[in-house]
């Protein structure tokens, strides 16, 4: 029998070796065109934000309606610390339920159309914790191969048998279902509404299909569809003209559209019900700041009373994938979403073009590898509310005339 090693030196690890050769790999890029991560913004992230010191465009966050700034989710949060204080104080279940919770959960549960709904502290960690523990060992998870991290992470935790599925591949899907069917308990298909690189809409309306011809679990991660696609920015039920109830599990995050910090889950009464006693990321960690549940209540109401913002944002997007293909620039597979990726292809390339946009006083930052498959590096562009035709127009002008110049175009 092979002698284990024994470390006792993180430094000797084998996850840091790996950290060590990733950071290899990249450093001759970062040394030659600059770090266009962890860069510092000073200010609040819409169309503009402070970068050292100077006035940018900005492309690179998800505050999609402008909410988080906005004077009235501000002065909601104000006056939340000052009665409450900063922070929830404890787990809900014990000490830390705050009147404010309930009435947010009431308002995510009227804007989603469901029964009931639950707030978490963070969109990754209700991922991870309701995929890690919705299923069992009887059962089996069916998810797209482009997921997000944060579901991965709860699959990796799960008991549950997983296998996943072409991207947006919906027969494949069908076939595994049919195939599986008798073998397990339930059987959970999990999707996202937009998929957060490549800007692509899940086709969800099958998906519901299938979901119901073979009596399945459907979960949607609505991140990046919620207040950005359907007539009214409510995701996906709206966009594909679905019965609210055709989705059995809403996952949304609230630093999204909603411009401040956390995770919800929506859904039928008895399922939340269940969730409040039973899901560990709920039950054993701190309820979500009453500031940040004050702000979002607020970022709610504002969306629920007026969609011009909605409306400005998927004004921009059109007009942005629009003004980029008359440039020749490649938008992969963008069609409605705010997440719009320029196509580069070279992972060197895609830094370089990032430091000089800066120059150029625009922000965004490059998608590549492990986020994106490799040779499949893109600039990620992130459209707000607050973006004008005129930014937008000198924006895509800049990244014509730079990838000219690298002869990618």
């Amino acid at each position: 029998m092979e002698e284990i090693k024994k470390i006792t030196d993180f430094e000797n690890s084998r996850e840091f070796g790996k950290y060590m050769q990733m950071v290899k790999g990249v450093s001759e890029i970062l040394e030659t065109f600059g770090n266009p991560y962890f860069v510092p913004h000073d200010s609040a992230l819409t169309d503009k934000s402070i970068m050292n010191g100077k006035e940018v465009l900005n492309f690179g966050s998800y505050n999609y309606l402008c909410l988080s700034g906005d004077p009235e989710v501000n002065q909601a949060a104000k006056e939340a610390v000052d009665k409450y204080g900063t922070s929830a104080s404890g787990s809900r279940l014990l000490a830390g339920e705050k009147t404010l919770h309930k009435e947010l959960e009431k308002a995510i549960a009227e804007w989603k159309h469901t029964e009931d709904a639950i707030v978490l502290v963070g969109g990754h960690s209700t991922n991870v914790t309701f995929v890690g523990n919705f299923c069992n060992e009887n059962d089996l998870i069916l998810y797209d191969i482009l997921m997000h991290n944060s579901v991965t992470e709860g699959i990796r935790m799960s008991s549950a048998k997983a296998k996943r599925f072409k991207h947006n591949d919906y027969e494949m899907l069908e076939r595994l279902v049919e195939k599986n069917r008798d073998k397990y308990e339930k059987i959970l298909i999990i999707a996202e509404g937009v998929y957060s690189m490549d800007g692509d809409i899940a086709p969800i309306d099958e998906y519901v299909r299938i979901k119901k011809k073979y009596g399945c679990f459907l979960m949607v991660d609505e991140a990046h569809s919620a207040c950005v696609i359907g007539e009214n920015g409510k995701g996906v039920d709206e966009y594909f003209n679905l019965d609210p109830n055709d989705i059995d599990i809403k996952m949304g995050t609230l630093s999204k559209g909603l411009g401040t910090c956390g995770g919800y889950l929506a859904g039928k009464h008895s399922l939340i019900e269940y969730l409040r006693y039973s899901l560990p990321g709920f039950v054993f960690s701190v309820g979500i700041s009453p500031v940040l549940a004050a702000a979002t209540k607020k970022s709610v109401e504002l969306i629920q009373r007026d969609n011009s913002r909605v409306k400005s944002l998927q004004s921009n997007i059109k007009y942005f994938i629009e003004q980029a293909k008359l440039r020749g620039l490649d938008t992969c597979l963008a069609k409605e979403s705010a997440i719009i990726p320029i196509y580069v292809g070279d992972e060197s390339m895609s830094f370089k073009l990032s430091m000089e946009l800066q120059d150029e006083g625009i922000f965004v930052p490059p998608a590549v590898y492990p986020a994106v498959p490799k040779k499949r590096a893109r600039l990620r562009f992130c459209l707000t509310s607050g973006h004008t035709f005129e930014q937008i127009q000198y924006t895509l002008d800049k990244v014509q005339e730079l990838m000219k110049k690298e002869g990618l175009l």
